[in-house]
């Protein structure tokens, strides 16, 4: 059986995720982000589950800096969940004064809240199960938390269902330590980060070597050094599988460029393909190295 570790307490999203990604499997919830990828790092768990963004929210600063710093881990599955919440309270309690959950949460529920429970205070904790929890020991009078905390905490539903934006949605990771990845299955994703000279252009230059090979982009993000002021590293994720030609053609150039760390090649949770333009598929670049092979030896030009 797996070790899996999660951002935890028990009742969480990424629970409800880590139970999607590793069926069966032994899950350990975690107190931070920080600390699942660590259990990982340290072989304390065999993978991690954590969410790295938001459709509302945006991404996960505590995933990226995780997965930037520290020895290296890679992804090699994600699932993607509806975010509706569930809005816990104690058995028997009448008014509600403070309503808790993570800050993520509460900005998806604002309008329900305001409509609903107009004279509730709003209180920020540190995950959505973190609330549950408190509200059990008499901290809070609700929570704002993920549908799976009921099977853990002894309170009763005021609300089910709950989300201001309907088709809100989280896309999780699995990430192990560096090994054997996933086989390409033609709808997948490459996950990297790029920390390249503060300079015109840097951005640039990365992103035009991956238009040239028709390489399409899922997400970009910037984060901080945290070494000195306008430095960013740069999160990108694009279509594609690092065993493809395409792919390790586009990889090369950009490790010239830049100081790259790979995070991983997976199945996208969403099974669509990758878009192939015209000239810029598998067989089209090893074809052109095909034709270089045969310039080298003399047989062509």
């Amino acid at each position: 059986m797996l070790r899996i570790a999660y951002f935890g307490p028990q009742g969480t999203f990424t629970e409800q995720a880590a139970r999607a990604l590793a069926p069966g499997e032994d899950l350990t919830p975690y107190e931070t982000v920080r600390l699942a990828l660590q259990a990982v790092r340290d072989g304390a768990a065999d993978a991690a589950c954590v969410p790295i963004e938001n459709s509302v929210e945006g991404v996960v600063p505590a995933t990226l800096d995780g997965l930037s710093d520290g020895d290296p881990l890679v992804a090699t599955a994600e699932t993607i969940l509806p975010i509706h919440f569930s809005v816990l309270k104690r058995p028997g309690d009448g008014g509600i004064r403070t309503v808790a959950s993570h800050p993520h949460a509460l900005a998806q529920v604002r309008e329900w809240l305001e409509a609903n429970l107009p004279d509730a205070t709003p209180v920020a904790s540190s995950s959505t199960a973190a609330a549950a929890v408190g509200v059990v020991e008499g901290d809070f009078d609700a929570a704002v938390s993920a549908p799976v905390a009921i099977e853990h905490y002894p309170l009763e539903e005021l609300a089910t269902g709950v989300a201001d934006v309907r088709d809100a949605q989280t896309r999780f990771l699995m990430v192990r330590r560096p090994g054997e990845l996933p086989a390409p299955t033609g709808a997948d994703r490459t996950s990297i980060v790029a920390a390249a000279v503060n300079r015109t252009g840097t951005l640039s230059d990365l992103l035009v070597e991956l238009a040239g090979r028709g390489i399409n982009l899922t997400r970009i993000d910037a984060r901080p050094t945290r070494n000195n002021f306008g430095e960013y590293r740069f999160f990108i994720d694009f279509e594609g599988h690092v065993a493809e030609p395409r792919i390790i053609d586009a990889m090369t150039a950009l490790r010239r460029r830049s100081h790259l760390r790979f995070l991983g090649s997976y199945p996208r949770a969403d099974e669509v393909a990758a878009t192939i333009e015209d000239g810029a598929g598998n067989q089209d670049f090893l074809d052109a190295q095909a034709w270089v092979d045969a310039v080298l030896k003399g047989e062509g030009a």
